[in-house]
């Protein structure tokens, strides 16, 4: 009898193919997925090798400290101090994170909108990543969270470095401030640095002008982390690279005396050398507190800045455009002697009022000042002489010597926000107003009112080049880092002697001789007599129906309806050294503040005369080579004490 029949050879035919077909099939599968292995571990291993290292190994930025502010004796204008501040870490709060914000809050005082900032924070991170309850924390603060530290599971203390101004108000115009960064600012700058969370920069003055040298090159730390990305240990660290440090050509005692002296008026004095430029102090009052942003400001802070008439925020001395009045005389009468109008014996004749064209340009003196010249017009400041000379001279030679004195443009001074005031031209009219200019305009602005406006910056300069004949230019920054900024010696503006001479003659008698305006609030020390040129500015137009029934006195009205007073003047008048503008919005009264402030200032700065002390600058071998040309390189010394 056969083993098998017919059906089970059949049977068994069927079962050898489907067993050699599933084989086949696994091979394929098997092949298939060693070829893949084969291409994962030998081809692309390396290239997986290193992208699991990647997700092994996290660099983390470490932001570097920011560079110093530094004054011309080495006293610190911004530095960097300790930054106490809590953290709360969610996963190690073991009864929640709100049980332990009301515990914190009873050693210290949360706010809620701090608290409301914590809980967001927390839920847009992991909750193994340390979160910031309070920082800024004074000392007394963090040393009772400290003690209370076995109470409160989930809080680390942590000191930090935060931007410090030690001397608040006084120096907030020109220094700025750091805030936070904005998307639009993080979108704009590619420094990594910029992602980082709490990165301060610079939003105003120095900090800002030089933010991207002062703010220095972010560092790195190598951690090893779980798949969670939690840290494990710490690898390696690169501590990054020190911002560096800004020297200024100010004189930090000069600067106090300056804000001091302004106090809260809404004001602008600014002092310059007149030789090389250098600016010894720029004060603007009042002024703010530049740590409340680095802080953050409250809502009522920012109401109580934005909202207040003196305008604090304001930087008056670049970013404030007035008239001059009659500041802008020495410029007409500069003009007028070298056109040859003004000669040693031309005279105009002041009756109290000037009538051209149907108007009537009045002089502050009723009555009139008489037979006067050059010299005499410029001591008494007599509308009427100036109204009759910037007729004859015109309108094209008072703006070719406004401009020439660094009227009507921007000084280049290395602050961010400076305006270009207005000297005005028969093209800026015809192009502005769609009208001719007109004989009246030129009478206008011969006395320094009209379309003409300009900022205390470019008064300061327009009277230090009248004091040196040389066309220096006002520069705040000296070095950045041991490098030293180009600064070309300024060259000689052409003037002839004489018509020098008669100016400064002129403005020697408004301070130094009776009759003067400015005689009652001169300098009286010997060797230390200053020459300069008073001036006042209308805020508004008096009406013929007011001046009939008498003009209201200054002082007697509503703040904001006074004319600001301004000021110009050097010292010492033998050899001139100093050059200083001060404005005080809204100001003009018979004690003339803006003189006596002047005067005071002056009178210490030479007395102080900052060219005998040794200054703080870095000297190097660099300053041998081409000089940086306005944001570069670092270099730490010491920290000096305060005067000199």
């Amino acid at each position: 009898m056969p083993l098998f029949d017919k059906k089970d050879k059949s049977r068994y035919a069927t079962f050898t193919r489907r067993s050699v077909g599933m084989g086949g099939g696994m091979a394929a599968v098997f092949a298939v997925l060693g070829g893949r292995l084969y291409q994962l571990q030998v081809r692309e291993g390396e290239e997986y090798r290193m992208a699991a290292e990647d997700n092994r190994i996290s660099e983390r930025l470490i932001a570097p400290p920011r560079g110093r502010i530094i004054d011309r004796f080495g006293v610190e204008l911004a530095n960097n101090r300790r930054n106490y501040r809590v953290l709360i870490v969610a996963e190690q709060a073991s009864e929640g994170v709100d049980k332990a914000l009301d515990t914190i809050s009873k050693v210290f005082q949360i706010t809620p909108q701090q608290r409301k900032k914590v809980l967001r924070d927390i839920a847009a991170n992991k909750k193994f990543v340390p979160v910031p309850v309070a920082e800024n924390m004074t000392w007394e603060e963090f040393s009772r969270i400290n003690l209370h530290l076995p109470y409160l599971p989930g809080v680390q203390p942590d000191v930090g470095e935060s931007r410090d101004y030690p001397f608040g108000k006084e120096m907030v115009h020109v220094l700025g401030y750091v805030a936070a960064v904005s998307p639009k600012e993080q979108a704009g700058d590619k420094d990594p640095l910029m992602s980082m969370p709490g990165m301060r920069i610079g939003k105003r003055g120095i900090e800002k002008e030089y933010d991207a040298l002062v703010r220095g090159r972010a560092g790195a730390s190598r951690v090893e982390v779980n798949a969670y990305g939690r840290i494990i240990r710490e690898l390696g660290k690169d501590a990054g690279v020190m911002g560096e440090d800004v020297y200024l050509t100010l004189d930090r005692q000069v600067q106090q005396k300056g804000a001091e002296t302004l106090g809260e008026e809404s004001a602008a004095c600014v002092v310059m050398d007149v030789h090389t430029g250098d600016v010894i102090a720029l004060a603007s009052t009042p002024g703010f507190e530049p740590n409340w942003f680095n802080v953050g400001l409250t809502g009522a802070q920012w109401r109580d800045l934005t909202t207040d008439d003196h305008k604090p925020l304001l930087n008056k001395v670049m970013g404030g455009a007035y008239p001059p009045g009659s500041t802008f005389k020495p410029a007409v009468a500069l003009a007028a002697i070298e056109a040859g109008i003004a000669t040693p014996d031309y005279r105009v004749t002041c009756t109290g009022v000037y009538n051209f064209g149907g108007n009537a340009f009045h002089c502050w003196k009723k009555g009139g000042h008489g037979t006067l010249d050059v010299q005499g017009a410029l001591q008494h400041s007599c509308n009427v002489f100036f109204a009759e000379t910037a007729r004859r001279l015109g309108i094209d030679k008072i703006e070719e010597m406004a401009r020439r004195l660094g009227l009507g443009a921007p000084t280049g001074i290395e602050l961010p926000g400076e305006r270009t005031g207005l000297i005005p031209s028969r093209e800026w009219k015809q192009k502005t107003y769609k009208w001719g200019w007109q004989q009246g305009d030129t009478i206008s602005v011969g006395i320094g009112q009209g379309y003409v406006t300009v900022t205390p910056m470019q008064l300061c300069t327009m009277i230090a080049r009248v004091a040196s004949g040389k066309a220096v230019s006002p520069r705040l920054v000296h070095s950045v880092g041991d490098r030293r900024l180009a600064r070309p010696e300024a060259p000689s503006l052409g003037f002839s002697e004489e018509a020098l001479a008669r100016v400064r003659q002129g403005l020697n008698m408004v301070c130094n001789v009776p009759g003067g305006t400015a005689y009652a609030w001169r300098i009286t020390q010997p060797g230390f007599e200053m020459a300069g040129k008073t001036g006042t500015a209308q805020v508004r137009r008096f009406s013929r129906e007011e001046r009939a029934r008498g003009l209201t006195r200054n002082e007697n009205l509503e703040w904001k309806m006074r004319d600001h007073a301004l000021y110009v003047a050097y010292a010492p008048v033998a050899d001139p050294k100093y050059a200083i503008v001060t404005l005080i919005e809204h100001g003009a009264v018979p004690a003339h503040p803006n003189v006596s402030f002047s005067r005071d200032i002056l009178l210490f700065c030479q007395q102080r005369d900052p060219s005998r002390l040794p200054t703080a600058y870095p000297v190097t071998a660099a300053e041998a080579a081409p000089a940086v040309p306005t944001r570069q390189s670092a270099v730490r010394p010491a920290p000096a004490k305060e005067g000199g």
